[in-house]
């Protein structure tokens, strides 16, 4: 229908509640003014009172009949007193009543949705040197861009250690160098969980050697979240039999280990 002024809101309609804390009286004082008893309803002993008869209202002053005792219990509904609210009844919304895509992560408490951490990021800073040829070693990470669950280790044992299950998106870049030109015959980057390898870069340069190459590579790999713990290693193979190195660089990160839990 029309009406003059702003368009109301949307309301919910409920009748307002007293609760009277009884003793040996028969006037009480109502939280809202009526007119007559026939604007509420009044229980004694959730016995149902008759207006007029049992009480009298008018204004906020309520008046009984007969004398409560202090072991009743008397309450009444205001009939001619809705309450309105803007605001839906606690637990009445349910999902039919939302619109499909209408809630963002940022109407969402911190910690309700899921987020892909344990997360880290190691790089070398300094040269890694004297690895002996054709030997699987270490890559020893020793700076973090970041560590969100303190779950690398960056100066003992170098690895990942993931305090949560799950599957983990892991990557990784080895910059290698044979210290000398065309010296570079083979390589090998290799991820390892529990002091075994599940992943490696394999380059062999026998017909065409070189010096100096960064195998990279990913994995998603299982964590139980209590003992599993991830580590880099590599091995290069040179023509000379020299030793290689790992390079690493603090500007430019040359050499890098990083991880994340996947939501699945």
């Amino acid at each position: 229908m029309p009406f003059i002024g702003n368009q109301p809101a949307l309301s919910y309609t409920s009748f307002a509640k007293q609760d009277f804390t009884t003793s040996a009286t028969t006037s009480y004082v109502l939280d809202n003014p009526v007119a007559n008893a026939n604007e509420l309803a009044l229980f004694i002993n959730f016995v149902r009172q008759e207006p007029t008869t049992a009480y009298s209202a008018s204004g906020t002053s309520l008046t009984l009949t007969s004398a409560t005792s202090a072991s009743d219990d008397m309450y009444c509904v205001f009939l001619g007193k809705a309450v309105q609210t803007v605001n839906p009844p606690n637990a009445s919304v349910g999902a039919s009543q939302l619109i499909d895509a209408s809630i963002t992560s940022a109407k969402l408490a911190s910690g309700v949705l899921p987020d892909n951490t344990p997360a880290f990021y190691a790089y070398l800073t300094g040269d890694q040197t004297g690895n002996g040829d054709d030997t699987n070693v270490k890559v020893q990470m020793n700076t973090e861009l970041f560590d969100t669950d303190n779950c690398f280790d960056n100066s003992t044992n170098y690895r990942f250690t993931p305090t949560t299950a799950g599957k983990y998106f892991l990557s990784v870049q080895v910059n290698v160098d044979s210290t000398a030109t065309s010296n570079l015959r083979a390589t090998d980057v290799r991820i390892y969980k529990n002091g075994s390898a599940i992943a490696v870069s394999n380059n062999n340069f026998t017909e065409n050697m070189s010096r100096v190459l960064s195998p990279s590579y990913s994995v998603i790999a299982d964590a139980n979240g209590t003992s599993d713990y991830f580590e880099v290693y590599a091995q290069l193979n040179t023509n000379n039999s020299s030793s290689f190195s790992i390079l690493g660089n603090s500007i430019e990160h040359r050499t890098f280990f990083s991880g994340y839990k996947i939501l699945t």
